[in-house]
């Protein structure tokens, strides 16, 4: 399986960023070493001092498929769930400043918790699904797809253009607003509307 996330899907979490805003989806991949099952708690790498969350709603493929039409693209998932796309912002902004590449602040070792998944049959709209993140109680990032640049959709027949959708594999659709870092004892936990599907610690 592999994990495609997108970037700088919302507009208030591309400014806080002073992001530029992109005309098309902002691609990029992680290992299927990345990914945190079943709550288990996440270790802060020695490689990073400013590790940050960015909450995301994930798209779970279950079935085989390329150069798939907009029209077409709720055929290829029946669930959808929660995740974390853990960024080494120090990392990123290192990369960033050197015109390279930034995998390593977003693709390491357990940077993608994942939660549970939920039937999209039982979602009534998923183009206007609340989701939220709480750090030890207090929430600290909020969002509705409905703030996406690019819904769902969109999203699968661009990537789809490039890559091969196969069973299992995983699409983090971005982050909203609030980004910030974690530290050693926080927990966390991930919603969709008022239904906890992750719940994990830093360690």
């Amino acid at each position: 399986m592999k994990i495609i996330a997108i970037g700088r899907n919302y507009a208030k979490h591309i400014e806080e960023l002073q992001n530029e805003r992109p005309s098309e989806p902002v691609v990029f991949l992680k290992p299927d070493t990345a990914l945190l099952k079943n709550n288990m708690p996440f270790y802060l790498p020695e490689f990073s001092n400013d590790v940050h969350h960015e909450v995301e709603i994930v798209l779970k493929i279950d079935r085989e498929g390329k150069f798939i039409k907009k029209e077409f693209a709720d055929r290829y998932f029946s669930e959808i769930g929660i995740g974390i796309d853990f960024t080494a912002r120090d990392l990123q902004h290192k990369c960033k400043e050197k015109g390279l590449p930034w995998e390593i602040a977003k693709a390491f070792n357990g940077s993608a918790p994942i939660g549970n998944f939920i039937a999209k049959k039982d979602i009534k709209d998923l183009n206007d699904l609340n989701f939220h993140l709480d750090i030890n109680g207090k929430e600290v990032q909020t969002g509705n797809t409905s703030m996406m640049l690019f819904d769902f959709g969109t999203l699968l027949e661009y990537v789809s253009q490039f890559f091969t959708l196969k069973k299992g594999d995983l699409i983090y659709t971005g982050t909203p607003a609030g980004v910030g870092a974690v530290k050693a004892g926080d927990r966390l936990e991930a919603y969709i509307e008022d239904e906890k599907l992750l719940d994990f610690e830093i360690k």
